[in-house]
């Protein structure tokens, strides 16, 4: 089959129409969108953890916790699609091993909600006032830690 160009003019289209979407509605939000400068929208963001303290003091543990379970759960995710590609195969006459693959994915799928269920009681996604007011404290907590090492360090030296 030799190559035609006319056969990709459909992506290049939706390229264009994605790509045009995108670039009027960031133009509409600046022209029609309000412009209330606060100091709460001036604030630097991260990742739903406040700028409490100076950029040198230590973060929470929540925080790494919440970076490892996003890559656990997105790794553990995109292996599903392999699974739903193969499925048919395996489950066809040669193989034979519908009930086999299917039931090895429901222990995949019921281990992974048991690891979102347990993370869920530990209370990584708690975002509640009370879970900010408890970061706040624990930065704190060690920022007067740091502030502490540093004047036992000074008296030493």
């Amino acid at each position: 089959m030799p190559f035609r160009l006319n056969d990709y003019l459909p992506v290049l289209l939706m390229f264009v129409v994605a790509g045009g979407f995108a670039v009027v509605n960031i133009f509409i939000s600046q022209f029609i969108g309000q412009r209330k400068r606060t100091r709460t929208k001036l604030m630097p963001y991260e990742c739903g953890k406040d700028p409490v303290g100076t950029a040198r003091e230590r973060f929470s543990v929540k925080f790494y916790m919440i970076a490892m379970i996003f890559i656990l759960f997105d790794i553990e995710v995109i292996f599903l699609v392999p699974w739903a590609v193969v499925f048919r195969t395996l489950a066809s006459q040669p193989y034979n091993l519908k009930n086999l693959v299917y039931f090895e994915m429901i222990i995949f799928i019921v281990l992974l909600l048991a690891g979102y269920v347990y993370v869920i009681k530990k209370g990584a996604f708690d975002w509640s006032d009370r879970a900010r007011r408890d970061a706040e404290a624990e930065a704190r907590l060690l920022a007067d830690m740091e502030r502490r090492q540093l004047g036992q360090t000074r008296t030493a030296a």
